[in-house]
């Protein structure tokens, strides 16, 4: 669902209720694109509101939690502590249903002038920022979490001194404030899909709140707007809809609602969407708590991915060069694999060549292997017994080729299947603590240089831990080096290990206490390795699980390389929905 104007509506109305009137007592930042407000209002205690103006993720929304900001405070930070900190939030506002808030603040300054501001909050995917400005006659910036120059935009320029202005690079139209001559002008106007005219002559309105009027008139989004010039009985109903929906953000008739899926958030909206009606639907009474648990593992997802993005070009750089790397040696094995016809051909002239008269460029000969004529090529300025000499050290050559190139090749596997396994551990890795113990891991395999004296950084990355519908302890690894402490060290003999068939993946391991493992409970931990693994995104994988006895560890391994011989198997959705994670 995009953050748009109509869940932006229901934030201003939920932060001008929770926060108008309220100091601002402390200013945080993160992250660069990040500001942790923390405001003591009368009414409501101590509140956070956290404003991200991150390109990928951008939001708004009011937190119970802290997240402290680096030892060092950054310039932008610095100036609102400056001008904003115990500041009074005058109000919070809106510009018609744009993706914008305003934060409006009155504060002393040094010499006790009073002195109004706006911390102006832009949503608008990767041109999001949050911009600090003086309010008065003209708004002007005095600095921005962003800087934006004309060599970037050539529509605003987001710099301190300049003045700030909404930028307006689509004539879209209010949908607060519509006739039905203006709406029924704007869809017709171009041949677009329905759902598309709806959003794209609108500000605020998403491509799924646009999809759910058209299904709530009892149209499908997908067809031409033209066709409503034939039928002005569903233009009419169309805009009653529409009416009504917009009726219902004038009023502050929010209801915010959660679509999940499996147990999965999929979907979220301020206003019901009956399109969603076969959804699990979960109500909130605030939509700032509907927002953080819908993007909380997003926005964990999209901070690890930036900070990660290092760790991943060196594994993909690997990765790439070893399998270049393999393709080549794949390709001179092949051609080793004619060694044996030199063997035969010096064979044959050992055996044949005697009558051979000099100067012949060929001899016609049985080949006593195959039962069929052969020809052999012969060097005519050499005799046969040094043709066939020539044969054998040819065929000596290519034998100790192949030898040395079979080593290499299952080397070069090891380490393809090694890196697979460090980049499916990036994937699924949640904690900055969960990166550190994946370097750690580059480091020691020679991919990253360990700089001077530095020291091993302390783990405090620990693995993923469930609790089955059975009530058994269920744990998985989040890289290479927590599964083999939870498969060799942490594992009994009677635990179940259980691990995604063929591809790279978590070690799965069930504490069974020694007790036969009820059905339910070897399903779902399937289900966690199979969700735990390259075959995540799969509609089914096949999950290899013996008990913890059966799995070996080969000399010279690499860190959670194991081989077993004894195991079952099953096929499993990768759906863990359903299964409850440990707070431990």
């Amino acid at each position: 669902m995009a953050f748009d104007g109509i869940t932006i509506a229901n934030i201003v109305k939920e932060l001008k209720t929770e926060l108008s009137g309220g100091r601002i007592y402390k200013i945080a930042q993160p992250e660069n694109d990040e500001l942790l407000l923390t405001v003591k209002t009368a009414q409501a205690g101590q509140k956070r509101l956290f404003l991200s103006a991150n390109a990928s993720l951008p939001l708004v929304y009011l937190t119970a939690k802290n997240k402290p900001g680096p030892p060092t405070a950054p310039g932008f930070c610095m100036l609102l502590r400056k001008h904003l900190q115990n500041g009074r939030i005058t109000d919070i506002t809106q510009p018609g249903l744009e993706r914008i808030i305003h934060i409006h603040v009155d504060h002393l300054n040094e010499l006790g002038d009073m002195c109004s501001y706006k911390l102006i909050i832009e949503i608008m995917g990767k041109h999001s920022n949050i911009i600090f400005a003086a309010q008065g006659k003209d708004t002007m910036i005095i600095d921005s979490i962003k800087h934006i120059s004309a060599m970037v935009s050539s529509v605003r320029e987001v710099l301190p001194g300049r003045p700030y202005f909404i930028a307006t690079t689509q004539d879209k139209k209010d949908p607060l404030e519509t006739s039905y001559q203006e709406f029924y002008g704007l869809l017709t106007a171009k041949g677009l899909p329905l759902f598309k005219a709806l959003y794209n002559g609108y500000t605020g309105l998403s491509p799924v709140f646009s999809q759910d009027i058209c299904f709530r008139a009892g149209m499908d989004g997908d067809v031409s707007a033209m066709l409503l010039q034939d039928e002005p009985d569903k233009a009419a109903v169309l805009y009653r809809v529409f009416s009504a929906s917009m009726e219902l953000v004038r009023s502050g008739e929010f209801s915010p609602i959660l679509y999940a899926e499996a147990g999965k958030p999929v979907e979220y909206s301020s206003l019901p969407l009956q399109m969603y009606s076969d959804r699990q639907p979960t109500c909130y009474d605030s939509v700032s708590a509907l927002l953080e648990r819908y993007y909380a593992e997003k926005n964990t997802v999209t901070r690890i991915r930036q900070k990660s993005v290092d760790l991943r070009r060196i594994v993909q750089s690997a990765l790439e060069r070893n399998r270049k790397k393999y393709e080549l040696q794949l390709l001179q094995i092949r051609d080793t694999e004619k060694k044996d016809r030199f063997r035969v051909y010096g064979e044959l002239l050992n055996t044949y060549g005697y009558d051979v008269a000099p100067g012949t460029k060929a001899l016609e000969a049985l080949n006593y292997y195959t039962d069929e004529m052969i020809t052999v090529p012969l060097d005519p300025t050499l005799t046969p017994a040094e043709n066939a000499k020539k044969y054998f050290d040819r065929y000596g050559k290519l034998k100790r080729t192949a030898e040395a190139l079979s080593a290499l090749i299952i080397e070069v596997q090891d380490e393809i299947q090694h890196l697979e396994s460090v980049a499916a551990a990036l994937d699924i890795a949640l904690l900055e603590e969960d990166l550190v113990q994946i370097k750690e891991e580059l480091v020691e395999s020679g991919y990253i240089r360990r700089k001077g004296h530095v020291a091993k950084v302390k783990t405090t990355s620990r693995p993923f831990h469930y609790i089955s519908s059975d009530g058994y302890h269920i744990y998985v690894g989040k890289n290479n080096y927590q599964n083999e402490e939870l498969t060799f060290r942490f594992a009994e003999g009677q635990d179940w290990w259980f691990h995604a068939k063929g591809i790279p993946g978590s070690h799965v391991i069930v504490k069974s206490g020694g007790e036969e493992l009820p059905d339910a409970t070897f399903e779902e931990a399937a289900r966690l390795a199979a969700y735990y693994s390259k075959g995540q995104g799969d509609e089914k994988v096949e999950v290899d699980y013996t008990q913890k006895k059966n799995v070996k560890k080969p000399g010279g391994g690499k860190p959670g390389f194991v081989v077993y011989y004894t195991n079952y198997s099953m096929r499993i959705e990768p759906d863990i929905g359903s299964i409850r994670m440990s707070e431990n």
